[in-house]
Parts: C-alpha cells; structure tokens; sequence
C-alpha cells in the first residue's frame, strides 16, 4: 500500500470513491441529492492523502492543514477492513502540527470505535446539517 498526495488525475476516482462510499456507510442519511462533484466542494484547498493498492485507489484523507482539521476519511468498501484507513489515518497525524480535530457523526459508530482506537478522544457534541456529530481531538506530544 502507498500512501501519497493526492494529484489532479486521481480526483475521477476519488468523486467515485466518495459518493460510492458515503452512500454504502451512511445508510440513515437520504443520499439522492448527492452527486459526483459533491468530492470538488468539500475537499476545496484541502490537503488530500490517498491510499493505492496495485494501481487502484483505495482511500483517501482530506486535511484542513491550516487548522489541523481531519476533514475526510473514506475507504471504498471493497478495501475496508484491510487496514487501509489507519494508514491514512497514520499518515494524516504524522502530519499534524498542532492538536488535531474532527468531527464523527454521533449515528457513524464504526467510525468512532476506530478513531478512539488511534487516540482521538471525544471533547464536544454539536449539530450539522448531516446530523448530530461528536467533536474529537488527537493531541499532537
């Protein structure tokens, strides 16, 4: 597995991996407005890590680096499981420069489990128009 910046070709398949994957994880939200170009908006002057396995994509982080803000982490459900997402996850905390943060939506209780897992550790509950979300930091030593 390669983890590695993330360049303009890859973005075809990370719009792909992103509706892809949204809609297979986040069952409870209603999905039908979401669109390819949805991966552009969200993901404007982030920081984008990619994992590759055998010349495919199979993940990707997006990083708000001015704040030190976990803003995506998403691994296509063929790859899931296979330890891809704590690669990215890795890589992404070897790159802070300050305490991290992110938000996990509360109903997404996999993805919870996997980031107390790494060390980030609940400190806020807001809302979104997603839903409610649990605030988490990980502190950078």
């Amino acid at each position: 597995m390669l983890i590695r910046p993330g360049a303009d070709t890859d973005r075809p398949a990370l719009r792909t991996l992103f509706l892809n994957t949204r809609r297979a994880s986040w069952a409870w939200l209603q999905g039908e407005t979401w669109r390819l170009e949805d991966f552009d908006t969200v993901t404007q002057d982030e920081q984008i890590w990619v994992a590759e396995i055998d010349g495919q994509l199979a993940g990707f982080a997006a990083v708000w680096t001015r704040d030190n803000f976990l803003h995506h982490l998403f691994v296509s459900p063929d790859w899931q499981g296979h330890g891809v997402g704590s690669a990215l996850l890795d890589k992404v905390q070897s790159e802070l420069t300050d305490t991290g943060s992110l938000k996990c939506l509360v109903q997404n209780a996999r993805a919870l489990r996997f980031y107390q897992r790494h060390g980030w550790r609940t400190t806020a509950r807001g809302t979104s128009p997603d839903g409610e979300y649990w605030l988490m930091h990980y502190p950078v030593l």
